[in-house]
């Protein structure tokens, strides 16, 4: 059984970590790390073009990967953070170009406190790409994640079985305003209304 520690650690030497999160389990990688993502993306065998997202300790690290962080950010992260939220903001010119979209990259702030804790641990965000092969469905337990990966991820943190029946909900914001990228765990119209200063949780 591997510890949280031995999930930092890996991060830390560019390896890969099955790790649970708030909706699905996710593959991490260190997202600053070149080696990592190169292996992330090897072993996922995602097509290019098709960026990965980050979840982050805090807002705070968060935001980190912003240039500028849009008033309508701040107050969807209010709303919803931690929680089911990813907000796709304009990326840093240092955010790796496998991370970044047309929209930009996108970030979430976990309701899990292994997926935060791994963050903290490393003190900058991980991706948080669900863990199963591209085109299969997500897994809800270790073992469908380790049946799909197998020893290509160095470590494997159990989190029992996930209940989610939808995956993190997809909002991009700039200084324009917003748009709906994937609707997931919060609805379009609980969206509109933590913009409208009347969030339903």
């Amino acid at each position: 059984m591997f510890r949280l520690e031995d999930g930092i650690a890996a991060l830390q030497a560019g390896e890969l970590v099955v790790y649970p999160t708030e909706t699905f389990y996710a593959i991490g990688a260190d997202a600053f790390s070149s080696i990592a993502l190169g292996r992330l993306f090897q072993v996922k065998r995602r097509e290019p073009g098709r960026p990965v997202g980050l979840i982050a300790a805090d807002s705070a690290m968060a935001f980190s990967v912003t240039r500028k962080v849009p008033l309508d950010a701040r107050r969807l992260a209010d709303a919803f953070w931690p929680g089911p939220l990813t907000l796709v903001l304009p990326a840093r010119d240092d955010i790796a170009p496998e991370l970044v979209g047309p929209d930009g990259v996108g970030v979430r702030v976990s309701p899990n406190p292994v997926a935060r804790a791994l963050s903290a641990g490393i003190r900058r965000p991980l991706t948080a790409t669900s863990a199963n092969l591209s085109g299969e469905a997500p897994a809800n337990t270790l073992e469908q994640a380790r049946a799909g990966l197998g020893d290509k991820v160095k470590v494997y943190l159990e989190g029992g079985k996930l209940t989610a029946s939808a995956p993190s909900t997809v909002v991009a914001v700039n200084e324009h305003g917003w748009k709906m990228v994937r609707l997931g765990a919060i609805s379009e119209r609980q969206i509109a209304m933590a913009l409208a200063g009347d969030a339903l949780k």
